[in-house]
C-alpha cells in the first residue's frame, strides 16, 4: 500500500508552482480565496493537520497551540520571522517550528536601498507633484534633496540582511556603521569597512541614515523609543524594512510633524495592516505596504524551503531550518 501523505494545511495562497508541488508531495489543503484565516479556522487547522504552514499574518499563539491535536508535529512557517508563533509553547507540546531564512535577504536589501535613495532624494514627493499636475517646469532651487554618497549609514541588526544592505550602501559611497547584540568577526567588519558601536545611543546620535534590520522580540519592542529617536540628528533619516514594532510610531510621527527628523522610509508598521494615520499625514515619508520581500523569485524560494523542511521532517530527519528559542 502507498504511504499515507501527511495532511498539510496552508493558510494563505502561495505561488501556483508551489501549491502544485505541495499537492504532489503532501495531502495539501490550500487557501483558494487567499483570505486570512480567523482564529477559529486556525484552531480547526491545528486540531486536524499533521503540518500547518502559516504566514506572518497568522497568530499561532499559546491559545491556538493549546488546542492542537496530538497529530500536529510541525509548524513550517512561510517566512523568515517567527514573531507570529509562540515558539516556546510549540516546543513544550513537542511541536517543531521551522522558518525560511536567507531566501529573502537580497530582495529585502534591494528594497531597503531603494528607500535609502528615495527618501533623501524626495522621489515620492516628486511623483505626487506629477500626479497632481502641479509641475510647472525645472527650477535650480526646487525639490532639492540630499545625496547619499559620503553619508554615514547606521545599521541596527547586522545579520544577513543588514550585511547585504551594507554591501549595497558601500557601493553608493556610504560609510558603514552598525549596532548588534554581538560584535561581528573582524573579517566581516573589514569586508564592509564597518564600524561597530556597542552603544546604540551613541550610534544614533552620529548617523545620517538609520536602517532597522532586527527581528521583533520582547527585547526589541520599541527599541527605537521616543527617547532614542530624540537622539537622532534633525537632518537624519530612518528606514525600516524589518518589523514595525521596533519603532515607537507615535513618537516618530510627532518628530516628523515637528521637523525634528528629515524623513522616514517605512515598509512595515506597528499594527499592520493598519497604518498610523499620523504617519500617513506626515511630511517627508515614503510608506510601502510590507513589500520588501515581494518578488516572484523570493516567494517561490520560500515555498521550496518550506517543502524541504516538511519533507525532511516527515522522513525522520532534523529539518534544516528548525527554530529554537536561543535563536530569537
Amino acid at each position: 500500500m502507498p504511504k499515507t501523505k501527511p495532511l498539510v494545511v496552508v493558510t494563505r495562497r502561495l505561488p501556483d508552482v508551489i501549491e502544485t508541488r505541495m499537492r504532489e508531495l503532501f495531502d495539501a489543503r490550500l487557501n483558494v480565496d487567499d483570505r486570512p484565516m480567523s482564529q477559529a479556522q486556525l484552531v480547526e487547522a491545528v486540531k486536524t493537520a499533521d503540518v500547518i504552514v502559516p504566514t506572518v499574518t497568522d497568530a499561532i499563539d499559546a491559545g491556538v497551540i493549546a488546542q492542537a491535536g496530538p497529530q500536529l508535529r510541525l509548524i513550517a512557517n512561510y517566512g523568515n520571522g517567527v514573531d507570529n508563533i509562540d515558539v516556546q509553547s510549540a516546543l513544550n507540546r513537542g511541536i517543531t517550528v521551522t522558518n525560511t531564512p536567507g531566501v529573502l535577504t537580497e530582495d529585502t536589501a534591494d528594497m531597503t536601498m531603494g528607500l535609502i535613495l528615495a527618501v533623501p532624494r524626495r522621489m515620492a514627493e516628486g511623483m505626487r507633484v506629477i500626479a497632481e499636475g502641479e509641475w510647472h517646469g525645472w527650477s535650480p532651487t526646487w525639490m532639492l534633496g540630499h545625496r547619499i554618497s559620503g553619508k554615514r549609514l547606521g545599521i541596527i541588526g547586522m545579520g544577513r540582511i543588514g550585511q547585504a544592505v551594507a554591501t549595497r550602501a558601500k557601493a553608493f559611497g556610504m560609510s558603514i556603521h552598525y549596532h548588534n547584540r554581538r560584535r561581528l568577526p573582524v573579517s566581516i567588519e573589514e569586508a564592509h569597512e564597518a564600524t561597530y558601536w556597542e552603544s546604540l545611543d551613541q550610534m544614533l546620535a552620529r548617523m545620517d541614515v538609520i536602517s532597522v534590520h532586527c527581528p521583533h522580540t520582547p527585547g526589541t519592542y520599541h527599541l527605537l523609543s521616543a527617547r532614542r529617536l530624540k537622539l537622532m540628528r534633525r537632518d537624519a533619516y530612518i528606514v525600516n524594512t524589518a518589523r514595525g514594532e521596533v519603532i515607537d510610531e507615535n513618537a516618530l510621527a510627532r518628530m516628523l510633524e515637528a521637523n525634528e527628523l528629515a524623513g522616514a522610509g517605512l515598509d512595515v508598521f506597528e499594527h499592520e495592516p493598519a497604518v498610523n494615520p499620523k504617519l500617513a499625514k506626515a511630511p517627508r515619508v515614503v510608506l510601502l505596504p510590507h513589500m520588501g520581500s515581494a518578488t516572484i523569485e523570493g516567494r517561490i524560494d520560500m515555498g521550496e524551503r518550506v517543502m524541504i523542511n516538511i519533507k525532511t521532517f516527515m522522513d525522520g530527519h532534523r529539518p534544516p531550518d528548525r527554530v529554537v528559542p536561543s535563536m530569537l
